[in-house]
């Protein structure tokens, strides 16, 4: 499987809750937090409902 990495590039905060509990299942709990993960089909699920939030690289 492919990886990618994700930072958090925006605030959560005036957010649904829901938008702030998907950056927290992210593993994104700080303003330029970084995080490398597998790209599953569920994180590329949680990834496009909160990408106004967050920047995305794919890795080798």
């Amino acid at each position: 499987m492919a990886k990618i990495k994700i930072t958090q590039t925006k605030s959560g905060i005036d957010r649904s809750e829901r938008q702030k509990q998907t950056l927290i299942a992210l593993g994104l709990r700080k303003l330029h937090a970084t995080k490398e993960v597998e790209a599953t089909p569920q994180i590329l699920g949680m990834v496009s409902k909160v990408n106004h939030l967050i920047t995305v690289e794919q890795l080798g």
